[in-house]
């Protein structure tokens, strides 16, 4: 066994987000040894624990945060994100904060769909009063999440869907169109209110609306177009809202976690997640084993996760579904010399995902006496656990070759460090020009090949994916000459074989994670971390200030 290389970055990140220093642990190999014991051991035997614990430890895999912070906490929940719907009543209404409340407060991102209720404006005949309309009771929900500070540090993550004919529609779509005066607040201090700032909405698009999109003589033919070209002109230009898919025999399964890699019919439906690094496996069969190994430990999280109340325990119960995913993609991809984009040798790897996750899913719901879980594959974006594995995010490409990243400490304080994108780095050793490798932003001037790799694995995922399409900025756009009409013209070849699509124009938002810094900055800056007044850097952690 050869346990990660850890970057400075990784470790920091691990170290915040994943350890329990109180109680001694120092490394990967401590939470790895500490999710074995307390979730897989119990379940599948000591045989299965060694293996998740190995694959653990040399970074092959990795499952969800929720895992590696919460595994043998007295509140154990190592299942994440919630999923609910909103019932057009007073009751609904109260009904809803509670259960995000609690979901919140016990670590997991939510996702509501509010097309039950009525438009805003509508009479309501028992007070004498009107509606408030969906977008009032998103901006309830966004103020609760403000005030949640998950595990001591990350920020509240929320969802929230609309149907593409609900009455209030437009209302939904230009909601985060903040005013200058927001937007420059939120690029001196991150920190700042925004409204729906906690929150990432989607339009919902159904088999109706496929329908009357295709099919010119639909009477519905042209509002159709209208709503979706309303939409992703303000995704390309500020980069909500997304789109949600849900057709034919996917109709009614909108309900959406936080990041819309998790789908439900149900209320209360909750996330379990983990992710396989491919771009740390060599071989197919090395894949399988992998792919085995995070599917049992995802099996029996369904099993030992805590839950915040009981209607999730017997949702999960009837569903237990869980999201078997993949990071590492990009850097997979590079290794061996294949473009960002299909290829033969992904169609192989992509169909051996299927293959085995479903087989290992079946042959130990029998072995664990519980039913199978209804579906099994999702790609997370795999955000931290990507990093703490130094491999590019989900099937992200590389974001970029060098970037300063900015995250939060303590639940308060905004750090700022420059790094070398581990992967790119490796490449980089061997001798690759740092300038020749494929990057987000410049896929983001020719968006199809992503659109093709994301048609590819959506094809053998029976859930949903998440992954950001990048955009030039509004700028560049310009430049390019891309406009609402060519983007739909390319999106259109695409958006009925996805479950999901969302777009990021670069700049589009004040205070965004990561920035792009040349790889000559990122090596002479690198391994120093900064704190931050605004956009001015302030004081590196060893006291250097200026």
């Amino acid at each position: 066994m050869t346990d990660l290389v850890m970057s400075n970055q990784a470790r920091r990140i691990m170290e915040q987000k994943y350890l329990w220093k109180d109680r001694g642990e120092t490394e990967l190999a401590d939470i790895a040894n500490r999710v074995a014991t307390n979730v897989v051991n119990p379940y599948a035997g000591a045989y299965w624990a060694s293996k998740v614990e190995q694959y653990i430890r040399e970074g092959k895999m990795l499952p969800g945060g929720r895992y590696l912070y919460a595994a043998g906490r007295p509140l154990h929940q190592v299942n994440n994100c919630m999923l609910f719907r909103i019932d057009d009543s007073r009751e609904g209404w109260a009904e809803l904060s509670w259960k995000q409340e609690m979901a919140l407060m016990t670590g997991a991102g939510t996702g509501t769909v509010y097309s039950d209720l009525r438009a805003k404006g509508t009479p309501i005949s028992k007070t004498g009063g009107v509606a408030s309309g969906p977008v009032a009771k998103m901006m309830m929900i966004n103020e609760i999440g403000r005030h949640v500070m998950q595990g001591g540090s990350r920020r509240s993550a929320i969802w929230a869907g609309l149907h593409w004919d609900h009455p209030d529609i437009f209302e939904f779509m230009t909601a985060k169109d903040w005013p200058d005066y927001i937007k420059q607040a939120k690029e001196q201090d991150f920190n700042a209110y925004a409204p729906l700032d906690m929150t990432n909405i989607s339009v919902i698009l159904d088999t109706r609306f496929r329908n009357a999109f295709e099919d010119s003589t639909d009477p519905l033919h042209d509002r159709a177009h209208e709503v979706f070209d309303f939409a992703l002109d303000r995704a390309r230009t500020t980069g909500e809202p997304g789109f949600s898919i849900d057709i034919d025999e996917n109709e009614g399964e909108n309900l959406r976690n936080a990041c819309t890699e998790i789908v439900s019919r149900d209320d209360s439906d909750i996330c379990n997640l983990g992710s396989v690094n491919w771009g740390a496996i060599d071989t197919i069969e090395e894949f399988r084993e992998v792919l085995e190994a995070l599917t049992i430990l995802l099996m029996c999280g369904t099993i030992y996760t805590d839950l915040p109340f009981p209607e999730v325990r017997s949702v999960l119960a009837a569903n237990r579904r869980i999201g078997v995913g993949v990071m590492g993609f990009a850097e997979w991809a590079a290794k061996r010399g294949l473009p960002y984009g299909p290829s033969e040798e992904l169609t192989r790897w992509a169909n051996e995902y299927q293959r085995i996750t479903d087989m290992t899913a079946d042959e130990w719901a029998t072995r664990l006496g519980i039913n199978r879980p209804i579906a099994v594959r999702a790609i997370a974006p795999a955000g931290t656990i990507s990093i703490v594995a130094g491999t590019t995010s989900g099937i992200e490409p590389v974001f970029a070759v060098g970037y300063k990243r900015r995250n939060i400490v303590n639940g308060e304080e905004w750090q700022a460090s420059y790094e070398v994108d581990k992967a790119a780095q490796r490449l980089i050793d061997q001798g690759v020009d740092p300038d020749s490798i494929p990057t987000a932003l410049e896929l983001a001037e020719n968006i199809e090949p992503v659109l093709q790799v994301m048609a590819e694995f959506a094809r053998v995922v029976d859930q949903s994916i998440s992954k950001t399409v990048n955009l030039p900025s509004v700028e560049r756009q310009t430049e390019l000459g891309i406009t609402t009409e060519s983007l739909k013209a390319v999106v259109g070849k695409y958006i009925f074989k996805l479950r999901g699509l969302t777009f990021y124009p670069d700049g589009a938002r004040g205070g965004q994670p990561l920035t792009p810094v040349p790889y000559a900055e990122a090596v002479e800056r690198g391994d120093t971390v900064f704190t931050e007044i605004g956009n001015e850097v302030a004081c590196s952690l060893d006291g250097v200030c200026g």
